[in-house]
């Protein structure tokens, strides 16, 4: 899969040193994959949801560095890509003003 915006995660890192880990180790498994649908998502990240936004279209919600933070992406599986929309800790995740914005 091609992830978009790999620069969000390095903005992100840099905030929050204690995420480049987690956020390289997602990255390294996201680039590597050729998930056709997201049952396949799950074999790779067990940890990971799905939810509808207030667009209309579904994300995926990756759980990062033990639950501490949260990876919101969309996933286009026709055309090979992961689209990085949101990083947040888990305190910003659970306001769910994330939902109201996408």
């Amino acid at each position: 899969m091609r992830v978009i915006k790999r620069l969000a995660l390095e903005q992100f890192w840099q905030e929050w040193p204690n995420a480049e880990r987690p956020l390289r180790a997602w990255y390294g498994l996201t680039s590597k994959a050729t998930w056709r649908n997201f049952a396949e998502v799950k074999v790779t990240f067990g940890q990971t949801d799905q939810a509808r936004v207030k667009s209309g279209g579904m994300v995926a919600i990756f759980d990062i560095g033990g639950n501490k933070f949260r990876l919101i992406a969309a996933i286009s599986f026709a055309k090979g890509k992961v689209y990085v929309l949101r990083i947040l800790t888990h305190k910003e995740y659970d306001q769910e003003h994330w939902k109201r914005q996408l």
